[in-house]
């Protein structure tokens, strides 16, 4: 699986309202990557927060020198504040994460490492054996693992995790999936399944996620139902009826 090799991992991590979250999770994470060599830029899209969120991060830019802030000026929404972030990107491989600390560092040096084998797409899944969920509330749960067989089902994949952004890419994965269309968490479902459909190669590994600790999540499933509904019908129809338009050339 010959590919170019990688020398910068841009870490993409949208945040709104997160002025507790981002110290524990942006120093949790620098002490993780610079521990196993990466070399990283850590892009944290401050996404029209109305706390402290940016003054946070200008405070944390002086103790870490790989962190790259930016404001997302233009209309909010948590596709549009990763966008942001991938359109600020100065790596050839990217992994999205939460501002959380839900998504572990751990992993996504081993989405770096895979990266690095050649791998194109590096996906990781809280429901395979290994993977593991810490303080899931259990309506999203259930709500979670209807939406993830009904995708497994009508695409036709092995992958049971599609709709966790915590997910990496090089660089010519991105540009090969623009333009983006899903503006709020649907892009979570938009990246990875467009990747699959145009014929990038991919692999899948187990990973934890925990609950926050600080502050309020952001999905609300009431307003993201037709939202996944939208940009899995459009891909839908891409997969079986685009002829191959839009492959990896």
């Amino acid at each position: 699986m010959p590919s170019a090799p990688l020398s910068l991992y841009s870490i993409v991590i949208p945040a709104h309202n997160e002025e507790e979250s981002l110290p524990p999770t942006v120093q949790a994470l620098y002490a993780v990557l610079q521990r196993e060599g990466v070399p990283h830029e850590i892009v944290v899209v401050d996404d029209g927060s109305k706390d402290q969120t940016w003054a946070v991060l200008q405070a944390l830019q002086q103790k870490i020198p790989t962190l790259a802030p930016v404001q997302n000026t233009g209309p909010h929404g948590f596709g549009r504040a990763v966008v942001c972030g991938l359109n600020h990107m100065k790596g050839d491989a990217c992994v999205i994460m939460m501002a959380d600390a839900s998504d572990s560092p751990e992993h996504a040096v081993q989405y770096w490492r895979l990266l690095n084998e050649g791998w194109d797409c590096v996906f990781g899944s809280r429901f395979v054996k290994g993977g593991q969920v810490i303080d899931y509330p259990r309506v999203k749960l259930r709500v979670n693992r209807l939406a993830n067989f009904l995708v497994r089902v009508g695409f036709n994949i092995p992958l049971n995790d599609t709709t966790n952004a915590f997910k990496a890419y090089r660089r010519n994965v991105i540009e090969g999936c623009r333009p983006f269309l899903a503006p709020h968490f649907n892009l979570t479902v938009e990246i990875p399944l467009k990747a699959i459909i145009r014929g990038y190669t991919w692999t899948v590994i187990p990973i934890t996620w925990q609950n926050r600790k600080h502050g309020e999540a952001k999905l609300k499933i009431k307003e993201m139902g037709s939202r996944y509904f939208f940009i899995c019908a459009y891909l839908w129809l891409e997969k079986y009826f685009s002829r191959g338009d839009y492959r990896k050339k």
